[in-house]
């Protein structure tokens, strides 16, 4: 099952998708060109292998929900978001702020 979510902040929304597979459930929420998204995310991948992508993301661990993936400080960031000002242990509500301030 996948659902997908509106978080309507201040002046910005960001879109929350859930992805029900066996044994976990993989939760990302995206706003402009950036995401954050459960510890399934391989953000040594993408700053690698994917690294001519710039893409700006956010890895936060141990989450289960969608207001905890927003709650948590994140773990690792691509360096794409380290030049937006997004590093770890910034929530996940912070780093989004960011992103939609440069989308």
């Amino acid at each position: 099952m996948v659902k997908v979510v509106p978080f309507r902040f201040d002046d910005w929304t960001a879109i929350g998708v859930e992805v029900l597979l066996p044994k976990t459930t993989l939760i990302a929420i995206s706003v402009g060109d950036g995401y954050i998204m459960c510890g399934a995310l391989d953000v040594h991948l993408l700053n690698t292998r994917l690294k001519d992508r710039g893409i700006v993301a956010g890895r936060a661990v141990g989450v289960r929900t969608f207001e905890q993936l927003l709650e948590a400080p994140l773990e690792s960031v691509t360096d794409a978001a380290e030049a937006l000002g997004i590093h770890a242990g910034m929530t996940g509500q912070d780093a989004l702020r960011i992103m939609a301030a440069h989308a």
